[in-house]
Formats: C-alpha cells, structure tokens, sequence
C-alpha cells in the first residue's frame, strides 16, 4: 500500500508526484501551528479559569516554542535510523495527544506538559517537512509542492485566531482544543494512507550546524531574524488583551480583526516575491522598521478602535511577507547546506516566539499590552539597524 522511497541524491526525487503525500504535510503543519498560536487568542478565558494571570497563560506559546527550538536541533540525530513515514505519524499523534491534554487540563502544570509536547511534535515536523517533501516530487515539483505545505501555515494564521477566539467564547476554549485534536487525526490518517516509506537518508549532525554557523554572516543574520520574530510575536501574543481591556472591543470585533489580521497576512505572503525580486536586503530591512513605527504609533497615540483596526491589519499584511524573506536569505547565501541551515533557522524563529512570549508576559503584568509593544517596537528597529549594518544576502558557501 506505501512504497518504499529510498535515499536519493541531493535534488534527485521520484519520477511521480505523491501530491496526496504532500497535502498529508500540509494538513499536518496546519494542525501544529494552529494548535502552537490558539493560547494567543484564548488568552483571558484560559488565565480566567485556571486562576492565573495572562502573563503566565502566555507562557503556554513559551512552553512550545522552547522545546521546539530544540526538537529541531536535535531530532535529525536522535531519529536518524527511523522511517521518515512513521516519524510524521508519531508527530501527528503527539499533535491529537497535547491538545486533548490541554482540553482536559485542571491546572497549569499539565497544561504545559501538554504544550511541551506540541514543541516537540512541531520543531521535528517542521525540520524534517522540507527534506520530505523534496523526496516525494520531482525536482520541478519542489516549488509547487513547498507552497503546498507553506499553504497550511498561512491558513493557520487566518484560522487559529479568530475562529479560536469565537469558538472559545461560544462553546468554551477546552472544546477549541478537541477540535484542534481532531485536525490531528486528520492529518495522521491521510499520512498513513498517502506518505510511501521514507528510509532515512543523510548524516546531519551537531558538528554540521556549527560549520553553518561559523561562516562571515550567517549568525549575525540568524540573530537579526531572531530579533524580528520575536518581536512579532511579542506583539501578536499580547494581541488579544490589549484589544480587549485597551480598545474595549467585544469579542465579535476582536474576532473580526484577528481575521483581517489573518487575511492581510496571507495577501503580504503572496505579494512578498515582488518586493524580494526588487531588493532582498531591503525587504529584510523595511519590514521590521515599518512594524516598528506600527507599535510606536500604537504606543504614543493610544489610537481609537478603526484605526487600530488597520494597523492590525498592515501589522499582519508586513509579517506575511517576513518569513518569506528570510527563508530566501537562508536559499541565497548557504545553498550548500540548506538542510542545517534551515534547522538552525526553525530554532532560531521557536526561540524568538519563547522569548517574545515569556518577556511579553512580564512585561504585560507590570505594563500592561502598551509595555510589549513598546519594548517590541524597539527590539524590531534594532533588527533593522542590525540588517542595514551586517547582514549580507549573498551566497557563503564553503570551499573546502
């Protein structure tokens, strides 16, 4: 029933598309990052019935972004003699068990457990899903296939959030994270059934990113993009509350501009080629500054609900072209080694979501949603700085 896909030479693939394979992919990075960014729209009712504050309910998106950071450094070692097949379908079903361990949750101690296990089961998927699917399409396929499984964290985005925030207030947000375990079940059906055995292929080690990491430029950067998604998610996390107890909005206009944030985000993704084929280096640059001068705006003017509204909505317009820059910059200057480079890039972006969350939650206990995007503002202009000084996006290939 699963063909066996041996290792293949780099660029190499099958002569046959396995696209129901791929879309197994796809639905299984829409469930985890669905999953990963539901506590920043539930928020206020998770702190309210597990007695908490909202600082430390943040540090659910901490939890998971912690441990994420390091399943991807670690899990191409640790797994090096398993299927691939079978190791997609073991993240899956951590995805079904951490969200019914957060459902049934009765205090915050197994709810992080629960959310550790969602770090794991999201930094292995995510460092392994771009080497995967490069084995289950032709080379010309690659392209088509990577926005396949890209397809899945851009309806996340528009989904999680404001469905999470509706569904949370109508039906209770335990129930929003049984239906999340569902989309678990989901993507580990069609993974048995589509994804064809995958021997493991490879010897990536430790010692292989500390070779990536030493050449002129490549940690400078993978520091200035941390810098930038950190303090995205810093301001993302903090989203909600600040719309709510700052704006006064009810729960069906914070529902209606996570949305919008969710579909500018989608529109910036699509329109980011263009502003990449123009100027890389300047699409690395602008975006931050621009997201910037959003929150410091935000920050000194204290602006009414319709104009917090668009600025919501650029925010997630400017993002949605983020990560499309810096997986091109990763493309462009370690072509060589972008297996490695692209694990170090997963740690780097689940590391600025821990800090960007645990900090925020700090920061949102003593000063409130304005503090965090204050200190987020000002840590995304650094990164602009930082970009505009060092960070050089051309090729740093090694010649020995």
């Amino acid at each position: 029933m699963n063909p066996t896909f041996e290792p293949t030479q780099a660029g190499a693939g099958p002569e046959t598309p396995a696209w129901g394979a791929v879309a197994s992919m796809a639905l299984g990075v829409f469930g985890l990052v669905t999953a990963e960014f539901l506590p920043a729209s539930l928020l206020t009712p998770i702190a309210a019935e597990l007695g908490i504050t909202e600082g430390a309910a943040g540090q659910a998106v901490t939890v998971t972004a912690v441990v994420g950071m390091i399943a991807s450094l670690l899990i191409t070692s640790a797994a090096r003699r398993i299927d691939r097949r079978h190791l997609m379908m073991f993240f899956s079903a951590l995805l079904v068990v951490s969200n019914l361990m957060v459902a049934a949750a009765p205090g915050f101690t197994l709810l992080l457990l629960g959310r550790l296990l969602l770090g794991v089961a999201l930094g292995g998927f995510w460092a392994m899903s771009t080497a995967i699917v490069i084995r289950l399409v032709p080379p010309r396929n690659v392209p088509r296939a990577l926005s396949m499984v890209f397809s899945g964290v851009s309806a996340a985005t528009i989904v999680a959030a404001p469905i999470g925030s509706y569904v949370g207030e109508m039906a209770g947000w335990r129930f929003v994270f049984v239906l999340t375990a569902g989309l678990g079940v989901v993507a580990l059906i069609m993974q048995y059934l589509t994804l064809p055995k995958l021997a493991p292929s490879g010897t990536s080690s430790l010692r292989t990113l500390g070779t990536v990491l030493a050449r002129p430029g490549i940690a400078l950067g993978l520091v200035a993009a941390t810098l930038v998604f950190g303090g995205h998610f810093a301001f993302f996390t903090y989203l909600r509350p600040y719309l709510e107890m700052d704006i006064g909005a009810n729960i069906g206009m914070v529902s209606a501009l996570l949305l919008g944030f969710g579909l500018a985000n989608f529109v910036g993704t699509l329109t980011a080629g263009s502003l990449i084929g123009r100027s890389l280096k300047l699409s690395l640059a602008v975006l931050p500054l621009l997201m910037a001068a959003i929150a410091f705006v935000i920050v000194t003017t204290q602006p009414p609900l319709p104009l917090s509204a668009v600025l919501v909505a650029l925010w997630g317009f400017l993002f949605g072209a983020v990560p499309v820059s810096w997986s091109t910059w990763l493309a462009r200057t370690i072509p060589d080694e972008a297996e490695s480079a692209g694990g170090l890039l997963v740690a780097s972006i689940q590391f600025a979501i821990g800090m960007g969350a645990a900090v925020g939650g700090f920061i949102f206990d003593t000063n409130g949603a304005t503090g965090v995007f204050g200190i987020s503002g000002l840590v995304l202009a650094v990164a602009s700085i930082g970009i505009i000084l060092g960070v050089k996006p051309r090729a740093q290939v090694s010649l020995a």
